[in-house]
């Protein structure tokens, strides 16, 4: 009788895990939505492994991160909330955390039903340095080596936010250099970073100490190598969530070799080629494991890509945000329009392109209802369910009332079905070159102007300036915005 009912446990843990998917999330940097090749073989960049996740999954051609830049985009990806009600900047070099004690993020939430949870590469999250730093130290000598206690506890990242097991290096171009499992240093930096060094395409590194064998260059394969040694060792008895954060493209650019000449966009284009063979190495560990068919995979990127695209645009006629304005840290589509692809055996229609404006904070409330979590009134506050569009059911367009896109302090944009309000003068952080403006015929907008409002399904350049004509909508959406600004959700309970 009691081998009988351990195997009848068994039969159903493993039943359950069934119904529980795997979720892997792969989240590339700083890679722009026309970087994807998505089967063009005219392509300057061929990504044949990110194409084939798109051609087994849905494609969302409306998809966005929070912000323009990474740690804002992270945070709110990871929590199902907007960034901008916590702060806007990133996590800067030997900075603490951005998080608040009991915050909640999926990862905690997998936890709680069962699921294996680690994370792998870019954190970029902060980390409490204060529990490592020598007493006494002063701020400015924070980038010295022997500021440090190397071989103590690590505290402040991954494991405190729901992740069971982390492997990576923090931040490529962030100090400290070296690499950190779980929360102990694996390599210990002692030594000041190089300043400079032979870098494929260029980039630097922020002043930090470095551990002697740390090369950034191995940074891409060796955490892609990593996951797939973690995800050989799981098995089908029990769920796991694996969030992937590759480096790349993000500067420095600095493909490996083999890499080096396969697009036709410069060193930055084989970098992406480069993380697409990453991409492909993790596919190929779900289906060598045999969990690829109850998996949930997806791919997306933190952000838009960063402002050397300009110079690619004249070099190499490649605009790596496709058909939209605007690049990394800017409020213009190309900041915040990313790829986003989600690959679900089973339950997605392969081939599935959806139009339908979703945001990465969506994520929280989709996982939620997929491994029936009851998600609290103050959790992922932002995020909407997007099961009934993966699922390709009825439901009611659009699925959100409206999204909100913001990088700096004070400078918002409201998409609100085919519109898009920028309540700033610009949609542009910096200067962009006259001959971006003069190829795509835009308007470089000044500093005095008031406003700016788009019809996307027009305009999706974002080159007529509707914001005089239409003064009524602009009210309206700039009263919409107001609210969640001042605090009302995104996303109704």
């Amino acid at each position: 009788m009691k081998l009988l009912t351990i195997l009848l446990c068994a039969f159903s843990a493993t039943i359950y895990a069934a119904d529980r998917p795997n979720v892997v999330i792969l989240y590339a940097d700083d890679m722009g939505v026309g970087d994807v090749s998505y089967g063009d073989t005219d392509a300057k960049i061929q990504t044949p492994n990110i194409d084939r996740l798109a051609t087994g999954g849905m494609t969302f051609s409306d998809g966005h991160s929070s912000s323009g830049i990474c740690t804002p985009s992270r945070f709110a990806m990871l929590t199902g909330q907007h960034h901008w009600r916590r702060f806007h900047g990133i996590a800067q070099a030997f900075g603490g955390p951005v998080f608040e004690p009991g915050d909640f993020t999926i990862a905690e939430m997998f936890k709680t039903k069962g699921y294996r949870t680690a994370a792998f590469g870019k954190w970029h999250l902060g980390w409490d340095f204060d529990a490592i730093r020598k007493p006494g130290v002063e701020k400015k000598d924070w980038p010295k080596p022997d500021s440090y206690y190397w071989t103590k506890r690590f505290p402040g990242g991954p494991l405190e936010r729901g992740f069971d097991h982390y492997f990576g290096d923090g931040t490529i171009n962030f100090p400290p250099y070296c690499w950190i499992e779980d929360d102990r240093f694996v390599t210990i930096p002692t030594q000041p970073v190089i300043k400079s060094a032979p870098l494929a395409g260029g980039g630097t590194f922020r002043p930090g100490p470095m551990a002697a064998s740390w090369s950034p260059y191995d940074i891409l394969p060796t955490v892609t190598e990593k996951t797939v040694e973690w995800i050989s060792k799981q098995t089908s008895d029990q769920p796991f969530f694996v969030y992937l954060a590759f480096n790349s493209p993000h500067y420095p650019i600095v493909p490996n070799k083999e890499f080096h000449g396969k697009s036709k966009a410069g060193y930055y284009g084989d970098f992406v080629i480069e993380t697409d063979a990453m991409v492909g190495k993790v596919l190929a560990a779900l289906e060598a494991s045999g969990l690829a068919e109850n998996t949930m995979v997806i791919f997306s990127a933190d952000n838009g890509t960063e402002n050397l695209a300009f110079e690619r645009l004249e070099k190499h006629d490649q605009w790596s945000s496709g058909d939209f304005r605007g690049v990394k840290r800017d409020l213009y589509e190309g900041g915040h329009r990313v790829p986003l692809i989600v690959r679900w055996p089973g339950q997605i229609e392969a081939g599935a392109v959806s139009d339908e404006v979703v945001s990465q904070v969506d994520l929280a409330a989709t996982f939620a209802a997929m491994i029936d979590y009851p998600m609290g009134k103050e959790e992922a506050i932002d995020s909407y369910n997007l099961l009934p569009v993966l699922h390709s059911e009825d439901y009611a367009r659009p699925l959100r009332t409206a999204t909100v896109q913001n990088t700096s302090a004070g400078k918002f944009a409201l998409r609100k079905g085919d519109w898009v309000l920028i309540d700033a003068p610009s949609g542009a952080v910096r200067k962009v070159t006259e001959s971006y403006l003069d190829h795509f015929g835009l308007e470089d907008y000044g500093k005095d102007n008031p406003g700016l409002l788009f019809n996307l399904k027009d305009d999706p350049r974002q080159s007529k300036n509707l914001y005089a004509k239409h003064p009524e909508k602009v009210e309206s959406m700039r009263s919409l915005l107001k609210s969640y600004v001042e605090g009302e959700p995104c996303a109704p309970r």
